[in-house]
């Protein structure tokens, strides 16, 4: 199952370091190392981090074919502010380079004759033309997913609405679950209740809600599977998310059991917890959950 991802690349800007980052690009990343299958559709600028995120990207395998370069407009940062807890809270800069994504008919076709699912979030999508330029792969006979991802106030009930009515399956954690059921539902909220009205709203087959380290629950058909994780030393949360999405995006294409997918979603999120930053700097925790998956 060939799966593109559509959206930002940016850098973590932390105190002391900067990492490369951005959810479509962590998501991505994790699916690569995890199938050796996967193309990012994005945008940087022509400067000092964008000649950065190329260079950090060459060992990755990712194909460079999708990623433009603009001129005018810097590569996208999000200033990263931990909690205790190793919570991260972001600012994110407007007018980066990835608020600018656009595609010729030609490079769309070509994505879509090689792809099965398509990877979206909501940030890429609060300027007018990366917006239009994703939601053109809208209803194009693939499946797919929508890690909404809401940063700050860059997301309104129309994004919103025509994200969830795009995705065959998505992903949110418990907070965006209270958001969405406050915008788009407007209804007393309980997790099961608002699962089961969107699903059947938007037809959607399948949400994931995360909780952090208290786990997270899916709901498929009717069932809700539960997992709750066990205690790791947490050094920094950001990106865990998007490594859940990795492994709940493929687990559920190639036909894994909900509740087999749903603690590897939580492994390895946990084990992403474990050092900064959102990408791992060695491959070798890739290899046991490729096993465990089934990919060697």
């Amino acid at each position: 199952m060939n799966i593109t991802s559509i959206g930002e690349i940016l850098f973590d800007i932390y105190p002391n370091h900067k990492r490369l980052g951005g959810a479509p690009l962590n998501f991505i990343y994790h699916v690569k190392k995890l199938t050796d299958n996967g193309n990012i559709i994005s945008r940087v600028g022509k400067d000092v981090l964008g000649n950065k995120a190329v260079n950090d990207l060459k060992h990755s395998g990712l194909s460079f074919d999708y990623i433009q370069h603009d001129n005018l407009h810097p590569t996208g940062m999000a200033i990263v502010h931990l909690d205790d807890s190793g919570i991260p809270n972001f600012k994110i800069d407007t007018d980066s380079a990835y608020d600018f994504i656009e595609m010729n008919d030609e490079n769309e076709n070509l994505i879509i004759a090689d792809t099965d699912c398509l990877y979206f979030g909501t940030l890429a999508q609060r300027s007018e033309l990366s917006r239009k330029t994703i939601q053109s792969f809208f209803n194009r006979g693939l499946k797919y997913f929508a890690d909404l991802n809401l940063r700050q106030n860059y997301y309104d009930e129309e994004v919103l609405s025509a994200s969830l009515k795009a995705a065959d399956f998505i992903k949110v954690n418990y907070e965006e679950m209270h958001i969405l059921n406050d915008i788009i539902l407007q209804s007393e909220y309980h997790t099961e209740k608002v699962a089961y009205e969107l699903m059947e709203k938007f037809e959607i087959n399948m949400i994931a809600v995360t909780r952090g380290k208290d786990g997270s629950s899916i709901f498929e058909n009717g069932k809700r599977y539960d997992h709750s994780n066990v205690d790791v030393k947490v050094v920094d949360t950001t990106g865990a998310g998007d490594a859940f999405a990795a492994v709940l995006c493929v687990g559920y294409l190639h036909g894994l059991e909900i509740p087999y997918i749903n603690k590897l979603a939580n492994d390895f999120a946990s084990e992403i917890c474990q050092f900064e930053g959102a990408l791992p700097k060695y491959d070798r925790i890739y290899e046991s959950f490729r096993e465990l998956m089934g990919f060697f």
